[in-house]
């Protein structure tokens, strides 16, 4: 069987990196521009936030480094195309002069494993942002019920009761303080929320783990709620006030108690 040249094996592994992560990555792919075509090695196509990213990347599979020129002709094909951002992925590393034409751009000059670990650590702060946009929605719709009527529905537990079986401002707590450690790479992450109905694992070890307990608990939550509205409104009882935002105060009170019980955290570690 014929072994694949060495430069094709370079590329076809950076666009298996790219699946990986759960982009749309093509390999060897001719891109039409505003003024011309391209052929461009690695062609990454994914969504953040409702928005389409597109990505170009040159494997550079050389004994020589990357110049100057060849990032300024990269540079030229990514506003062509309109892509959001560029990268070199070169073996060799890359000389002065390509630094500086890629300093303060859009184009990115890296190792594969750099790229590894980067791309990473941009994809997990962008679906991090995901998660704080439903965690924001559903602090919205619970804070914006009065306290009576959360209780009543079923959205918290009444102050005599300390079965602690749901409350919703224990849970927005604990989701707060989890992905702010996440921001910060910090684990293991305590996902302790000393809830009855609490979904999953108590401890997240890395980004995988915690995805999943987000995922769960969130829907969870998603769930309680709706279930709690559907009954207001049945019964007559769904008045949620759209004005409490300008007063700030409860959800206020949420973030300042997450981020002192994070703080708390990392002072003991």
């Amino acid at each position: 069987m014929t072994r694949e040249p060495s430069w094709y094996e370079f590329q076809e592994d950076i666009k298996k990196h790219f699946d990986s992560l759960g982009a749309d990555a093509e390999s060897n792919v001719r891109v039409q521009g505003v003024r011309t075509c391209h052929d461009i090695d690695v062609l990454v196509k994914t969504r953040f936030l409702g928005e389409n990213i597109i990505w170009v990347v040159e494997a550079k599979h050389w004994k020589s480094k990357v110049t100057k020129a060849q990032v300024l002709v990269l540079r030229s094909i990514v506003d062509d195309i309109g892509a959001d951002r560029g990268f070199i992925i070169s073996v060799a590393g890359f000389q002065s002069g390509a630094f500086e034409a890629a300093n303060n751009t859009n184009v990115k000059l890296k190792t594969f494993d750099e790229l590894k670990i980067d791309t990473k650590d941009l994809i997990e702060a962008e679906i991090l942002k995901t998660y704080y946009k439903r965690l924001s929605l559903l602090e919205d719709r619970y804070w914006s019920h009065s306290k009576k009527l959360r209780i009543e529905y079923g959205l918290r537990h009444h102050t005599a009761d300390y079965s602690m079986q749901f409350t919703g401002q224990q849970l927005l707590t604990i989701v707060r303080i989890a992905i702010l450690a996440a921001e910060e790479r910090n684990y293991p992450i305590d996902l302790n929320s000393f809830l009855e109905e609490q979904k999953g694992e108590k401890i997240a070890n890395n980004f995988q783990q915690l995805s999943m307990w987000l995922n769960l608990n969130l829907n969870h939550f998603d769930e309680k709620l709706l279930i709690g509205e559907l009954e207001m409104y049945r019964n007559d009882d769904y008045t949620p006030d759209t004005e409490y935002r300008n007063r700030g105060y409860e959800k206020s009170t949420t973030k300042l108690m997450a981020n002192a019980i994070y703080n708390a955290r990392k002072d003991r570690r």
